[in-house]
């Protein structure tokens, strides 16, 4: 299975802040925005991924992550030269997807909860329709919602951002697809909004009987960092976690180094070009714990 970190957009409503540089490199408490989406495409077992971002934003991507060696993955990138849809992400990468089947997480996303890396890999492993995940909120009316048939708990409808929500289950932003979505985005029109949308590669799923459900339920969290409050929000949660716990959330070294994909010298030697910081203790720490 392939990934996709869809990190494009202008990001307006994080204004003035996102006027020189992508939300995505913005920090969620002590790492940058997108370590968090890539670090669930990294607990799911995905080593090859994608990161789809602006002309203006990709240099600093390419400069903050590399080609991925340092995290043990293989990381390429593609320009989105517009904000055209969550759908066209497979339309650019339909090279980079090739023959096999496929995952996206939007940039801005956040994660988090007990298994999150046990439904992850579920998802990857499933030959054929797609999986996405839901989760319960106040305000459904923002998201992508899905309802459920009370009897069997399987999705019967989803509606884009409705006036009157008919559940409260909002589809998050990470999607896991067998390799049917690149001609099913390739075949879809732009909406009302003149995007292409990923409900409609969803609801495709759904009218053929293909598309299953996830609801994360309590214990799991799901953040949207789309605006300043919760930008803060978020950080504010990652750090209660992370000084609660003694944990990192999305060290993608650490994740490197547990499913084997790096050695603990490698590790080290990111720790030396860290240099003398929270993370870089951190990451001794475990290497000294898992060796």
């Amino acid at each position: 299975m392939k990934g996709i970190v869809l990190a494009g957009g202008s990001g307006t409503r994080l204004y003035p802040m996102t006027q020189v540089v992508s939300k995505q490199m913005l920090p969620i408490y002590d790492k940058p925005m997108i370590y968090y989406p890539l670090s669930v495409l990294m607990m799911a077992g995905i080593r090859e991924i994608l990161v789809i971002s602006t002309a203006r934003d990709l240099p600093l991507f390419r400069e903050l992550l590399g080609d991925g060696s340092g995290f043990g993955i293989k990381l390429d990138y593609v320009v989105q030269p517009a904000p055209n849809g969550l759908a066209e992400a497979f339309i650019l990468g339909r090279e980079f997807v090739g023959l096999d089947s496929c995952a996206l997480v939007l940039g801005d996303n956040i994660f988090y909860g007990p298994d999150l890396s046990g439904f992850g890999s579920s998802a990857a492993t499933r030959s054929q329709g797609a999986t996405i995940f839901a989760y319960n909120v106040r305000d459904p009316e923002r998201y992508g919602v899905v309802t459920f048939d009370a009897a069997t708990g399987q999705p019967l409808e989803i509606v884009e951002k409705p006036k009157t929500p008919k559940s409260n289950w909002a589809i998050t932003g990470l999607y896991f697809y067998d390799n049917d979505v690149l001609d099913i985005a390739r075949e879809i029109r732009p909406s009302k909004r003149n995007e292409l949308e990923i409900t409609d590669i969803n609801l495709a799923y759904l009218n053929r009987g293909d598309l299953h459900v996830t609801r994360l339920g309590q214990g799991y969290a799901w953040l949207d960092t789309g605006t300043p409050d919760s930008m803060h929000e978020a950080s504010s949660f990652v750090r209660t976690i992370e000084h609660r716990q003694g944990i990192k959330i999305a060290c993608l070294e650490e994740i490197g180094l547990t499913n084997g994909w790096l050695s603990g010298e490698q590790v080290l030697e990111r720790v030396r070009h860290i240099g003398q910081t929270d993370y870089a203790s951190y990451l001794m720490r475990r290497v000294r714990e898992l060796a």
